[in-house]
Order: structure tokens, then C-alpha cells, then sequence
């Protein structure tokens, strides 16, 4: 093999090149809570209100951090996965289509549905709750995964669907 250096051509010995490419694998971790949780968390649950969804979850509402929480659900609206997408300060956290579609996909959710508490007690959405509810929705909608609610748990709840917001 010829190569052109600065002082001409040159003979190099031909060498094999090594190519390292990544490989990606789906990895679950699969937590057993050795707990009685069958009073909250009941299995083969639909999920059909937001009700259902702020009862489950209530007990966020006595957390002094954000919790923004991505809900996954299977075709029949039963949770197949909770994902801790964010924990943030007192009053925000930071959210990326990104790392909230990323465990959606691999865990084959049919739907999400998005959860954050506002440790205030006020589950009135801010203007960036609002915002990243509309990209996270768009976001859905390109890769098929589809938001059916935002819901904001304070000394109540929010539900963006029951507002009218998504």
C-alpha cells in the first residue's frame, strides 16, 4: 500500500483496520418491593380518570422536592412501568422529551401519562408546565407513544385533559 507523505510517496505495510462499533440493548431493572402495596397500587388496573391517577399517587403531595413522574401504560391503560423521569428543587425540575420517551419505548408503553407535584401545595400549572406538556405531546405523537394526561398533585390535583391544556 502507497501512501503520500510530506517527503513523497511511502510503501506502508497493509494492516487490518478495527472498526468498534456500539451496540445498544433493552436493559430492565426490575425492582421487588417487599411491601404491602396491593392497598395502592392494585395490579391489572385500568386507569381511566384522573382520579384513579391522583389516588395512586397521592403521596407525593407531602414531598418537598419536585417529582416529575412519567406513568407507562400498556394498551389496556394498566401501569407497566413508572418512571422517576426527574426530581428537581422546590419549585421545578428539568424535563427532556428525550430521557421521558426514552424509557417509554423500551419498555413498549402504549400511552404515558405525565405526574409532578408541586411541593407548594398549588397545582396550578406554570407557564413551563404548560410548554413542556405541548413538546412532550408533539413528541409522542412523532415516535407513537401518546400523552393521555398531565396531571399536577398538590393539596389537590390538575388535570390538563380536565382543563382543557392538552
Amino acid at each position: 500500500m502507497t501512501i503520500d507523505t510530506i517527503f513523497g510517496q511511502e510503501q506502508a505495510p497493509a494492516k487490518p483496520r478495527t472498526i468498534k462499533i456500539k451496540k445498544i440493548r433493552a436493559v430492565y431493572e426490575i425492582l421487588v418491593i417487599k411491601e404491602e402495596i396491593d392497598s395502592y397500587l392494585q395490579p391489572f388496573t385500568r386507569y381511566n380518570s384522573p382520579e384513579q391517577v391522583f389516588e395512586t399517587f397521592s403521596f407525593l403531595r407531602h414531598e418537598t422536592k419536585e417529582y416529575f413522574l412519567a406513568i407507562h401504560l400498556d394498551g389496556k391503560n394498566r401501569i407497566c412501568c413508572v418512571d422517576e423521569v426527574s426530581v428537581g428543587s422546590l419549585n421545578q425540575s428539568v424535563v427532556h422529551p428525550r430521557e421521558v420517551f426514552k424509557t417509554a419505548l423500551l419498555s413498549s408503553a402504549a400511552a404515558i401519562i405525565l405526574l409532578h407535584n408541586h411541593p407548594t401545595g398549588d397545582p396550578t400549572p406554570s407557564r413551563e408546565d404548560i410548554e413542556i406538556t405541548k413538546r412532550l405531546r408533539e413528541a409522542g405523537e412523532l415516535i407513537g407513544v401518546k400523552v393521555l394526561d398531565h396531571i399536577i398533585i398538590g393539596d389537590s390535583y390538575l388535570s390538563f385533559v380536565s382543563r382543557g391544556l392538552l
